[in-house]
């Protein structure tokens, strides 16, 4: 079951500073969560975000686990034990759940209480691919076809969605009327016609015609 977390403005922690901990925190970077990563080093990667503003960096070498746990204040909604250390990971994640966060370890995915799945990311499209963890490669594969399947006409016709919701929710209180409306807008040949060619103007003016006359009538 994948279940879409509104992590914005929660607090997350990540106990590894290589290639791992810079995958995993890229999951958060379009909210805005704060994320802070500890670790003895940190990969280039990691070092460019943190340039960039979007998350920060504490130098640290954790000796007793519990004692680093209890002394983070906040105490994070998401701590990410995403070290090459096994034993560490399995450590963090005990005291962290302990703790009552939310935990993720890198190094044994059953200590885990949620999985990163391949995101494919189009416009304002996410999609989410798993493979419950048989095959991380296959699940990338996944995406990349995903990636290239969903067309600007699939954008566009989001973006125009968006638009009209807003926009009749003022002028027709009725859910279902609403729903019906742009089921059947999201169907007319001429507006798909202009979302093929790009023209979200065309397509905004043709659907404004299509609801005003359904009103008439």
């Amino acid at each position: 079951m994948f279940i879409d977390f509104k992590v914005d403005g929660k607090t997350v922690v990540a106990i590894g500073g290589g290639l791992e901990g810079y995958r995993k925190i890229q999951n958060f970077m379009d909210s805005t969560a704060e994320i802070t990563v500890f670790s003895s080093e940190f990969s280039g990667g990691i070092k460019t975000i943190a340039e960039q503003g979007k998350i920060l960096l504490k130098q640290t070498q954790i000796v007793d686990v519990k004692k680093f746990i209890d002394q983070l204040n906040p105490r994070p909604d998401i701590l990410l034990a995403v070290t090459d250390n096994s034993e560490l990971n399995s450590q963090l994640v005990k005291a962290a759940k302990d703790a009552g966060c939310i935990v993720y370890c890198v190094t044994d995915p059953s200590l885990s209480d949620f999985i990163f799945p391949a995101v494919a990311r189009v416009g304002d499209v996410r999609i989410a691919v798993s493979t419950g963890g048989k095959s991380p490669a296959m699940a990338r594969e996944l995406r990349q076809r995903i990636e290239e399947f969903v067309t600007l006409e699939d954008l566009l016709g989001i973006e125009l969605q968006a638009y009209l919701r807003e926009l009749l929710k003022s002028s027709i209180s009725d859910q279902r009327l609403r729903s019906r409306f742009l089921n059947e807008i999201l169907n007319n040949v001429d507006i798909k016609q202009a979302l093929r060619e790009g023209n979200i103007c065309v397509a905004k003016e043709l659907a404004l015609k299509f609801v005003q006359n359904k009103e008439v009538k």
